[in-house]
């Protein structure tokens, strides 16, 4: 089925643009442009498309503003087209918690090399916004961390642990989910989130203004430690290193893998090698399989492997993909991750306990 893309945006060239490189497809259609929210809002009525791009700053009504109401009154599969400056890094990371599938950052006519990626990654996102579970935005109150004796008992059982989360389409809100519920005393905790690195940073701002742990974009050889949590830049694959009795993070600019850097397998297969069975895994919300064969791997050397579970999932990709392989240990839909992680780690239970125990 053909895929109805509505344009919204301010710039005359980028509209152009991107019809050219949706139009292109053989399963997607420019069903309309848009200069403004206002316009858009009446195409959405008389044209029905089944995913918007809408920019950030525009006349009228920003881009913000338009999201905001629109996933109130009509929940749509919406993804961001923002330019690359500091202030719309931070208003993409608000546009998805409110309820945004997706970002990317605005198209560069002038670098013809670049379209080629460009094109593929803006349609990719397109098709990931088309399968995702939309919902009516709801402000959510603050979340509770985990039970407190749970958190109390994990500080005791870190020494040596590490968690490793992958995630991708959905993912911000699902690892500020998880990362708001750890205790401060949980074990060092990497990240990979697929994003463009112009807006990780401003995700990791944000999740530690909202976290009781540290987060912050993860630098090249720094020590982990516990009660922080430690984000791939959007440039670089993170590895976790093992230097004696500390871990290390380790960037690289090494190939994309499934066509990601940074990628989640990456991080897990170093998490495999280096930690084993001391390490846990978790692959959250995402189109595609990065992560099932990282997680596969940590799986077999005694990790104990967490997926999300289909009905929580924005998109049931990559946990089904780790899933059907044999990755995960336990299934755990999303308001229950955090809570698995610790029980687990405090527990000592060994990845020998049966699945979805």
């Amino acid at each position: 089925m053909t895929i109805k893309v509505l344009i919204c945006d301010d710039s005359a060239a980028t509209r152009l643009l991107l019809r050219r490189v949706i139009d292109a497809q053989a399963d997607m259609t420019v069903v309309g442009v848009a200069a403004d929210a206002l316009i858009a809002r009446e195409m959405i009525k008389s044209l029905n498309p089944d995913v918007l791009t809408l920019d950030v700053e525009m006349p009228r009504m920003d881009g913000l503003e338009f999201l905001e109401r629109l996933m109130r009154l009509r929940p749509m599969p919406v993804v961001m087209v923002s330019a690359f400056t500091g202030k719309d890094s931070d208003a993409s990371i608000m546009a998805l918690e409110l309820g945004a599938v997706d970002v990317l950052g605005k198209p560069d006519a002038r670098n013809p090399s670049s379209l080629a990626a460009y094109s593929e990654e803006i349609c990719d996102k397109i098709r990931a916004a088309r399968a995702a579970h939309v919902h009516r935005f709801v402000p959510e109150s603050a979340t509770p961390p985990v039970d407190a004796a749970v958190g109390q008992l994990s500080a005791r059982t870190a020494q040596g642990r590490i968690v490793c989360i992958g995630a991708s389409t959905g993912g911000t809100e699902a690892i500020r989910e998880v990362l708001t519920r750890l205790p401060k005393h949980c074990p060092p905790v990497l990240i990979v989130q697929h994003m463009p690195e112009m807006f990780t940073g401003a995700f990791a701002k944000r999740l530690d203004s909202l976290s009781q742990i540290h987060v912050k974009e993860a630098d090249n050889g720094e020590r982990v430690e516990p009660g922080c949590a430690y984000l791939a830049p959007g440039h670089s694959h993170l590895l976790l290193k093992r230097r004696g009795l500390a871990y290390h993070c380790e960037l690289s600019r090494a190939d994309p893998v499934n066509r990601h850097r940074p990628s989640v397998d990456v991080l897990f297969q170093s998490a495999a090698d280096q930690a084993g069975k001391a390490a846990l895994g978790v692959l959250l919300t995402g189109m595609g399989k990065d992560g099932a064969q990282g997680l596969l791997a940590m799986h077999r050397t005694g990790a104990w492997t967490i997926g999300q579970d289909q009905a929580s999932c924005v998109v049931y990709g990559m946990p089904r993909e780790a899933a059907a392989i044999g990755a995960v240990s336990e299934v755990a839909p999303l308001a229950e991750v955090a809570q698995r992680i610790m029980s687990r780690l405090s527990g000592g239970v060994t990845a020998t306990t049966k699945h979805g125990a």
